[in-house]
């Protein structure tokens, strides 16, 4: 069903919408992708624009990009904003600027926030509210905030969707699949890509993010996981007044990171900030394995009491069991040296096949031994990790894209951390937790380091073999089990089969025509040339015709 309604959806062009994208491309100097993939004969509305040279001159063509998808729009700035992460897919100059993408936009109508709070709240605000600000506090492509008292004295922040947003979103994504299948048909590089997939992947992302209660379940976990962390302080959702368009929650007051004035003029240690903000990411993604990824210094408050606030929880990171597991395998080859162990992990979380893997451990000891002799306090996490990115990259090794995820969503935490303390380094705060995780998986201390991570994998296997035979079982009884078969070596053999049965077939036919002939001749059939039937005679001719055919080709050969 939703197959079918993906498919209606996409046959709709939205011409208006179309038109507008195409002009915007037009505009910004990229005339040759709409002429590349003949998608001007859609509207006639971009004839009428020229590409701004004063602007394509100016400025690189990756820029320009990032000025395109700013220009578009709130469903493309996402978008851009998803791609982000993906540098498997991007060039690093291109991730770069999609990095810079903003996410403010100008605020719509207070008169309309407040329909649509009534609207979803099912009543009118007055019986809700003591009082409503009358200007956001905060506008972005998506929704905006507004700060309100309620009727019990709380003070809350009613998070409202803005109108028509999914509707506009909707229309944005259609267009991106009509775009996506039109490169997949024209570019084989969009089909190894698989554009269509990764447009499937942000609709799904998006589509969470439009649903409010998504991001209150976000919260609530947060707040659970954190409840006796005295850091970190998660507000409180009010269930009773949050809908898929509506998200109330405490309100939180506090200094943005982002302003390091106002931080120091109220006397907060902003190194202290920094180490203590570091170790919270850190325990969210290694220890709960459920982390904020976009924890940029707009989305983090400092409080009066030095404890920190995470604002927006539409992005999350999910880290499961295994791939921790997995993860700390990679660090302790690192702190190992053993370049096998890592090579080894990568195979195992990629969901394709490493082609060359003996050059793959050559790259990855050549790395380890860059930074072996480092300390600590000269790496920049940041470019190690963007080091290492390039090596899985190069060697087309395909891992789940949340790990570029939280590759990215560390370097963020690093960039942050080196704005509020010069002397900031991640790697000091990441150690424990790498020491940690090697304790965890090195319980066996008796034996070898290679035996334990050996019975590891062994019980990897005997804990996934159940599920593998009934994952098999099911496949065999429903019919859909198929076995493919490749074969190399074959062709001569087969051309040689082919070869044969065609002079079979020819021996056939020439056999039958001298066979047919004689009898036509034997029965006096007019009409007759020298007293002996015409066809007969014709059938001869054809017969010695199609012989000498075969003989000669068999002679030209010289196989008898």
């Amino acid at each position: 069903m939703e197959d079918t309604i993906r498919k209606k959806r996409r046959g709709s062009l939205h011409l208006g919408r179309f038109g507008e994208i195409l002009a915007v491309l037009i505009k910004f100097g990229f005339d040759d992708i709409v002429s590349n993939l003949n998608i001007d004969k859609y509207t006639s509305l971009t004839r009428k624009f020229i590409p701004a040279k004063h602007i394509t001159k100016k400025i690189s063509r990756w820029e320009r990009v990032r000025l395109v998808l700013e220009e578009l729009g709130p469903t493309f700035v996402k978008f851009g904003q998803f791609m982000s992460s993906r540098p498997d897919l991007l060039p690093a100059l291109l991730i770069q600027e999609l990095e810079k993408l903003q996410d403010e936009v100008n605020p719509f109508p207070t008169k309309e926030a407040q329909k649509i709070l009534e609207e979803d709240l099912g009543k009118p605000l007055v019986e809700i509210t003591a009082s409503f600000s009358e200007e956001p506090i905060a506008s972005a492509s998506i929704a905006q905030v507004y700060k309100a008292r309620l009727k019990n004295g709380d003070e809350v922040a009613f998070k409202v969707q803005r109108p028509r947003i999914k509707q506009t979103v909707a229309t944005d994504i259609d267009i991106l699949y009509q775009l996506a299948d039109l490169a997949e048909k024209r570019f084989e590089r969009a089909r190894s890509l698989r554009v269509t997939r990764i447009v499937e992947d942000f609709e799904r992302i998006i589509g969470k993010e439009l649903d409010f209660t998504v991001e209150a379940s976000h919260i609530e976990r947060f707040r659970k996981d954190f409840q006796n962390d005295t850091r970190l302080y998660i507000p409180a959702v009010y269930r009773e007044l949050t809908t898929k368009r509506v998200l109330t929650t405490e309100f939180i007051h506090g200094i943005k990171v982002s302003d390091i004035t106002a931080l120091k003029n109220a006397d907060i240690d902003i190194k202290e900030i920094a180490a203590r903000g570091a170790g919270l990411m850190l325990s969210q993604i290694f220890n709960h394995g459920f982390f904020h990824a976009d924890p940029h210094p707009g989305n983090l408050l400092v409080r009066n009491d030095g404890s920190l606030c995470f604002l927006d929880f539409g992005a999350i990171g999910i880290l499961p069991p295994s791939f921790r597991y997995q993860l700390s395998i990679i660090l302790f080859g690192f702190v190992r040296k053993d370049s096998q162990k890592v090579v080894r992990t990568l195979t195992q979380l990629t969901y394709s096949r490493i082609k060359h893997l003996e050059q793959l451990e050559y790259d990855v000891t050549e790395f380890i031994e860059e930074y072996a002799q480092t300390s600590l306090q000269e790496i920049n996490l940041g470019a190690v990790l963007r080091h290492f990115t390039t090596i899985i990259i190069n060697h087309d090794i395909k891992i789940v894209p949340g790990f570029y995820l939280l590759l990215r969503t560390l370097i963020t935490v690093e960039n942050v951390g080196s704005k509020l303390d010069p002397e900031f380094n991640l790697a000091e705060h990441l150690a424990p937790y790498v020491k940690k995780l090697i304790r965890q998986n090195s319980r066996m201390r008796h034996l070898s380091f290679d035996l334990y991570f050996a019975m590891l994998d062994l019980a990897s296997i005997l804990k996934d073999l159940p599920f593998e035979l009934k994952d098999a079982m099911r496949l065999v009884k429903t019919g859909d089990l198929r076995i493919q078969f490749e074969h190399h070596g074959l062709e001569p053999m087969i051309s040689k089969h082919d070869q044969l049965v065609n002079r079979l077939v020819f021996a056939l036919v020439l056999a039958s025509l001298i066979i047919g002939s004689s009898i036509v001749i034997h029965s006096g059939i007019p009409p007759l040339i020298f007293g002996m039937p015409s066809i007969g005679i014709v059938g001869f001719l054809l017969a010695g015709l199609i012989g000498f055919g075969l003989l000669f080709s068999i002679l030209h050969k010289r196989k008898l």
